[in-house]
């Protein structure tokens, strides 16, 4: 009887778990007009992340986390769509990621924190640098 019990349990956790994701909260002291591109930016790179939804007006995103390889069982069950919201805070600006599912080589919050910071620092209005242009004929 209770080895049933124990194993009802565990079925309740492995179903209850994923819905209770933690919302992660990070301070900018920019406009979140312009911390918006950068996460857009971060999201437009395939190999992170597949976008499931976004809206532009309430800077809002859901997506999920690619990873190539899960190491146990648990983080395969665990793993959900994370979202992120802007919040203007002031003059600056609130970054809440709704993370469900970390597994033991991911760090999904963290790891999209780090490249929204990446994309903020590129320089913006560097220009790709252009072909080189074919020799003329010799004179």
């Amino acid at each position: 009887m209770k080895t049933r019990l124990v194993v009802v349990v565990l079925l309740l956790l492995a179903v209850a778990l994923p819905v209770l994701g933690w919302t992660y909260k990070y301070t900018y002291p920019i406009a979140c007009k312009d911390l918006w591109p950068a996460v857009k930016e971060t999201l437009s790179v395939p190999e992170n992340y597949i976008v499931k939804t976004t809206d532009d007006a309430k800077m809002t995103a859901s997506y999920n986390v690619k990873h190539q390889i899960h190491v146990t069982i648990t983080e395969t069950v665990l793993q959900r769509t994370n979202k992120v919201t802007l919040v203007t805070k002031g003059t600056g600006c609130e970054m809440q990621v709704v993370s469900n599912y970390s597994g033991v080589e991911h760090n999904d919050r963290e790891d999209f924190k780090k490249r929204v910071d990446e994309a903020l620092v590129k320089p913006k209005d560097a220009k790709p640098a252009e072909p080189a242009k074919p020799a003329g004929p010799a004179k």
